[in-house]
């Protein structure tokens, strides 16, 4: 799966001219939610995960996977919880970066959902990423 390369590109630069404190506690609850999403797919939890996930995300999932959110989170292939190496909030969208691994959010009424998870850079190309939402 991949995920837009030059919207993030834009949103990011966007971001670099943001710079107030506002976008750093958003830019904290962005990497909380990335935080306990992966520790609960790393915790056997797929209900928790499913849960921190935003909706087209769940249906993409579960489209083609066949099975439940629940069920088919923890089957892939994403990299255990890291360290958070930077995160970047631009808008209703954040982008945060880990030690081995690079997840997309968006808000929603209950907050930031996981929108694209196990994400890999590819230079210029759109992200290359495990899981992400229709």
């Amino acid at each position: 799966m991949r995920f837009p390369g030059a919207a993030v590109g834009a949103a990011l630069a966007a971001t670099a001219m943001a710079g107030c404190g506002a976008v750093t506690d958003r830019g904290d609850a962005a990497a909380a939610v990335t935080a306990q999403m992966l520790n609960a797919v790393a915790g056997r939890d797929g209900t928790a995960a499913c849960a921190l996930l935003a909706p087209d995300t769940v249906a993409e999932l579960e489209q083609s996977a066949d099975r439940p959110c629940a069920e088919a989170i923890l089957a892939e292939d994403l990299p255990e919880p890291g360290p958070v190496v930077a995160t970047d909030v631009f808008g209703q969208r954040a982008q945060v970066r880990l030690s081995g691994d690079t997840v997309f959010l968006a808000v929603f009424p209950g907050g930031w959902r996981v929108v694209a998870a196990g994400c890999t850079a590819r230079g210029d190309k759109p992200y290359d990423c495990v899981l992400q939402g229709g």
